[in-house]
């Protein structure tokens, strides 16, 4: 993709000078960051919602299971009309669908109820996610692509950081449906800004591709492998990190809202340190960022036994995870500019079916073996990333 055709492209939906990142991309950090804490507020607050439902645990945790399932299928099958309706106009719809999915988990009578809801607002951030992400490189001044989708990204430490701190302390005080109330209210308020921004969407003429078109264009097919085996090495682990403290290291369950934190940290703070990525070989980049997130795996697998350890290189497993996202869907939006929409629909169809595949895989693995092993595991899948990063 030129810098002229890039420019071109831009340039109807930028608001400041040339070379300046545009307000709205403050707007898609905080769609982000919404959609992040319901991605992540139902693990604190699932005992307290089961004794109230007087299910089990795990029962309420389907509803976790349901977002993603929702988010995965919305991704691969409907996306693909983000190109053909427009980013902006897409986003709109799908953060309506996804207040209505909240104000069903808030309002639920029973788990059934719950489980719904949660799958409406995976349907909708299927949708959602990809069309912040197309917006966020389409408005980007040219050069800074990176720096603002970086400072996109930044909305998920917004998200670990408030809603997992947050959450069971809103449950503890008020309710926990109080918690879903404030993420409604906060999908609310982007809906509203969303439907008064003045931004107007840069539509493709060409029919919706199938949903795996975007596999024919060249080099979309590796960087998907390379996403696949990444989330899938951080599900995998970052799932059963919290139990490995509470067993193993008999921590209190505090513990593990202090690793999310530091993990939150770690990954908002790559953003100060815009242009680094800059300095590396562009063909090579990404596979270094890769590289670097396999070497905190290997630290974790001889370091996981210290809590102080762990807290240290969680910091730096954000900071290379934000690295390794970042550059990764700069990559795939830069294949084909004109596919924005379908390509990232493909990628986060990959995200969360290697959420799934990742906790479901590596929990016999450490029930067996522990924890260390998953590590080991991680690593190997983060140089299977790398490898194919560099084709």
């Amino acid at each position: 993709m030129s810098e002229t055709h890039q420019a071109r492209l831009a340039a109807p939906l930028m608001n400041t000078d040339e070379g300046r990142i545009p307000p709205s991309v403050l707007l898609l950090t905080a769609a982000v960051a919404v959609i992040g804490c319901n991605s992540l507020v139902l693990s604190p607050i699932a005992p307290e919602v089961a004794r109230s439902f007087s299910v089990s645990v795990p029962m309420v945790m389907s509803g976790t299971g349901a977002f993603g399932f929702g988010t995965a299928a919305s991704a691969l099958l409907l996306a693909r009309y983000i190109d053909r309706v427009g980013a902006w106009r897409m986003l709109r719809m799908a953060f309506g669908l996804f207040a209505l999915g909240l104000a069903a988990s808030a309002l639920s009578s029973g788990v059934a109820v719950l489980v719904a809801g949660q799958f409406c607002a995976g349907v909708a951030a299927g949708v959602a996610l990809p069309a912040i992400y197309a917006s966020a490189t389409a408005i980007a001044p040219p050069g800074r692509e990176t720096k603002t989708v970086g400072i996109v990204l930044t909305g998920w430490t917004l998200s670990m950081v408030a809603g997992v701190s947050l959450s069971a302390v809103l449950a503890d005080w008020l309710h926990w449906r109080a918690v879903y109330g404030a993420v409604f209210l906060l999908s609310m308020g982007a809906l509203a800004i969303l439907f008064f921004s003045s931004h107007q969407d840069t539509q493709s003429r060409e029919p919706a591709p199938s949903p795996m078109a975007a596999l024919a264009i060249p080099g979309v097919p590796p960087l998907l492998l390379a996403c696949g085996a990444f989330m899938t090495a951080f599900y995998g682990v970052y799932g059963y990190l919290g139990d490995h403290l509470h067993e193993a290291l008999g921590l209190p369950l505090s513990a593990n809202g202090m690793v999310t934190l530091v993990y939150g940290l770690g990954f908002g703070g790559a953003a100060l340190l815009d242009g680094f990525e800059h300095r590396l070989p562009n063909r090579f980049s990404l596979s270094l960022a890769f590289a670097a997130v396999c070497v905190v795996y290997l630290l974790l697998a001889v370091g996981s036994g210290s809590y102080g350890a762990v807290l240290a290189l969680t910091f730096f497993w954000g900071l290379a995870n934000h690295f390794g996202l970042n550059l990764l869907i700069v990559r795939l939006t830069a294949r084909n500019p004109a596919k924005r929409g379908s390509i990232m629909g493909l990628n986060s169809a990959v995200t969360y079916l290697a959420a799934f595949v990742g906790s479901l895989g590596f929990g016999p693995l450490y029930a067996a073996f522990g924890f260390s092993i998953l590590n080991v595991i991680a690593a190997a899948l983060m140089v299977v990333s790398a490898l194919a990063a560099a084709k």
